[in-house]
């Protein structure tokens, strides 16, 4: 009998030491769940229109290598082709919505394109050809820690003038996207409205090295999104027809997860 429960206590000894040894291990790849939505939107650019072919969205957690191990699929839930000039203003497409991972680092984000994109030029179309390096899909840091129980929103501003590249001498207009990422769960954003209708007014603002601008929409609302934390001016530029001159607008505070509301702007 004495044996009996001797072996009974090194057997419940065992089954100790290896719950203690998985929840480490649990630990170490972070506990609890995190979702994240990814969307899509575009600062002003000069062309007609700019034809982009969205086909998927990844993510690596962990690894921040640049190889293609450790990639995962996310559920896009709006693939097809979009008209990035149309994604200004406040405007943005849904790609990935409140999709769980397991919390802990996200070190980037691949946007998969296909191969219909092209840019209207004065009405005249040409194809967007993209480089071989881009085939595979366009990698953006975002080095993220995600909390669990928290829900993220990645917002991938395609910067289109720096984005498409005409070639010298071959007349070949290449797309080498250049995307900048926020996240909305540590950024602001600045609304307001812009009159009198029917003038394209632009809204720009600095971020760092960055320049965030957008449009005004058919009412003149307007929404800067992407700011992180602090005091911005914003310039106020009517489009150059209308012979009315940019004005800025000084001091205005964003704080983390918030839309600062400046009051209408009135050029007249």
């Amino acid at each position: 009998m004495e044996e009996l429960k001797k072996l009974k206590l090194i057997l419940v000894l065992v089954l100790m030491l290896i719950a203690i040894g998985c929840n480490k291990d649990d630990n170490s790849e972070g506990n609890g769940i995190s979702s994240i939505s990814v969307k899509l939107m575009d600062d002003p650019a000069n062309f007609d229109n700019v034809f982009v072919e969205i086909v998927d969205v990844m993510i690596k957690r962990i690894d921040d290598n640049n190889d293609d191990n450790g990639w995962e699929n996310l559920d896009v839930i709006n693939t097809g082709v979009y008209d990035l000039l149309e994604l200004t203003g406040g405007i943005n497409v849904l790609l990935v919505d409140d999709f769980q991972i397991p919390s802990g680092e996200l070190n980037q984000i691949r946007l998969i394109l296909g191969d219909n994109n092209s840019v209207v030029i004065d009405g005249e179309t040409f194809p967007l050809n993209t480089p071989s390096a881009q085939q595979s899909g366009l990698k953006i840091k975002v080095n993220e820690t995600l909390e669990a129980n928290i829900a993220y929103t990645f917002l991938l501003d395609f910067m289109v003038e720096e984005s498409i590249v005409i070639a010298g001498n071959s007349n070949n207009i290449n797309l080498k996207p250049v995307i900048r990422a926020s996240v909305e769960a540590n950024t602001g954003a600045i609304s307001g409205q812009v009159l009198p209708v029917g003038i394209q007014v632009e809204i720009t603002t600095e971020v760092g090295e960055e320049t965030v601008s957008t449009y005004t929409d058919d009412e003149g609302h307007f929404v800067l999104v992407g700011l992180e934390a602090g005091t911005y001016d914003i310039t106020i530029t009517p489009e150059v027809a209308s012979e009315i001159d940019p004005i800025i607008i000084e001091g205005i505070e964003v704080t983390v997860g918030n839309t600062t509301t400046i009051e209408t702007i009135n050029l007249e």
